[in-house]
């Protein structure tokens, strides 16, 4: 998905895809493969209070970094002076959030009359302990495109954590595996970010340029804060107004739903983000670089949302067992809302590369409060209704980031929709089989990888016959494929 790169610039930005991919899509196999056996060992109120815990703590995760990531990838010179400065903030403000969280675990447990989930808060509160010590290593790596060295770090977490998830939960400690998993990983993914790291690192802290990171930081947190409350919203409402149980079952929902953020933009993004941010520095044509962009995602996205919408109840029962039917009809809904806003899935790391990180908070501060009104208005209606307003609040989020793009780099609705306009038929073609597999075979073992393999082949012939620009890139990496010799 290079954009308008010379020669070299688009092999080295080919390469990083390669390299980000192989990482999301080995990380999804392991996660997947984790959460099968996880779903059969734990019950859904286990899931369920987790669940709250992780949220809650993710909330402050999100102030962790403070924009030192951000900051340290779009920087335009980094120094010494400000990477120890980088590493002070980390530490400064993680260690105060390891205390915060460890205090709000009584209040937590007090808020939802679940004494189980002080356990959780205050075990989690250790992570905030252990992560400054590699907050500069994945950014600055990131920045440098070394994603071969991320994906060991990451695949080093990933490992540590299920293995410890699954060992503890086959042995009964039932939501407490799931706690004592993420220390594990979070522990191990330190380990492998001391091997990893680059040389130029600092290892003590500084205070000495503090405070331009602190400007770019309260701002850029002020946004991804918001939006983070937005995310964790809905398990947060549905675990005081319906149940811990409902978070779960809401969970699994929005876990077959991630699966394209895992699949596709958590590897894009890490990638796009610094191509987005060294073309700003060139003042290159961002309208041109987010079409493109937009156009790539939704080739993507649109047939994976449709595919999962008519197969949510074999893919539920395949990954997850018949006790997590309730999450069938949460997925057809929330698909709607998450297609559309597919289209604006990169605007977020656009308006960041191009420093406007105001914007971007204004846009969350507008959108988040609005779908958390929603959410509680739907939430006494049951999961259905919560369902429908947090695709609504999709629909609302889609029409605030155009507007955003338009007023901030020229992108306009009739090139928008010329750029999109393949992917839909794209989608339309592809579709077509897991529709009739839907209709025709009733046996789910039967079911779901006929329709994935005619999926695949009419996505495939769809995308030569529109011409679309995804095409050159199937035909590379098939003659590469062919072209291999061991």
């Amino acid at each position: 998905m290079p954009i308008s790169l010379d020669n070299g610039s688009a092999g080295r930005a080919r390469l990083s895809f390669l390299a980000s991919f192989s990482e999301k899509y080995t990380l999804l196999l392991l996660n997947t493969a984790g959460a099968m056996v996880l779903a059969r060992l734990l019950t859904p109120a286990d899931v369920g209070l987790y669940a709250i815990g992780a949220v809650l703590a993710g909330l402050v995760h999100v102030v962790r970094d403070f924009g030192v990531g951000a900051y340290l990838v779009q920087e335009k010179q980094l120094d010494r002076t400000k990477l120890r400065a980088a590493l002070g903030m980390s530490m400064l403000v993680g260690w105060l959030l390891a205390a915060l969280v460890f205090a709000a675990g009584p209040l937590a447990a007090w808020f939802y009359h679940e004494p189980r989930l002080q356990t959780v808060v205050q075990l989690l509160a250790v992570n905030f302990v252990l992560l400054p010590f590699s907050a500069l290593a994945l950014p600055c790596l990131r920045r440098q495109l070394r994603f071969a060295a991320i994906f060991a770090i990451n695949l080093s977490q990933t490992v540590a954590q299920l293995m410890c998830g699954v060992w503890l939960a086959w042995l009964g400690f039932g939501y407490l595996s799931l706690v004592w998993g993420a220390l594990a990983g979070a522990a191990a993914g330190l380990l492998a970010s001391v091997c990893c790291r680059p040389a130029e690192l600092p290892w003590l802290p500084g205070w000495r340029g503090i405070g331009a990171i602190w400007r770019f930081g309260s701002v850029a947190t002020g946004g991804t804060v918001i939006d983070e409350a937005g995310v964790a919203a809905p398990d947060l409402v549905i675990g005081k107004l319906i149940g811990v149980a409902e978070v779960g079952i809401f969970g699994k929902a929005m876990g077959v739903i991630n699966v394209f953020n895992q699949m596709v933009t958590a590897a894009v993004s890490p990638v796009i983000f610094p191509l987005y941010a060294a073309r700003a520095r060139q003042g290159g044509d961002m309208s041109a670089a987010f079409l493109l962009t937009a156009s790539y995602v939704t080739a993507l996205a649109w047939p994976f949302f449709g595919f999962v919408a008519l197969l949510a109840p074999a893919i539920v029962r395949a990954l997850y067992g018949d006790q997590w039917d309730a999450a069938v009809p949460l997925i057809r809904v929330i698909c709607i809302g998450v297609a559309l806003y597919s289209v604006f899935g990169m605007a977020r790391y656009l308006l960041v590369a191009m420093g406007e990180v105001g914007a971007q908070a204004r846009l969350d501060a507008t959108a988040v409060p609005l779908r958390i009104a929603a959410l509680l208005l739907a939430a006494p209606f049951g999961l259905l209704w919560v369902a429908w307003a947090v695709a609504a609040g999709a629909v609302f989020r889609s029409w605030l980031t155009y507007r955003a793009l338009h007023r901030l780099c020229g992108v306009r609705w009739q090139p928008l929709l010329a750029a999109v306009r393949k992917s839909a038929a794209i989608a339309l073609v592809c579709l077509a089989g897991p529709a009739l597999a839907a209709l025709s075979i009733d046996v789910t073992w039967l079911q779901l990888p006929a329709a994935a393999a005619s999926c695949a082949v009419l996505w495939l012939l769809a995308v030569v016959l529109v011409r679309h620009e995804l095409a050159d890139e199937c035909r590379n990496a098939g003659r590469k494929v062919l072209a291999w010799r061991p």
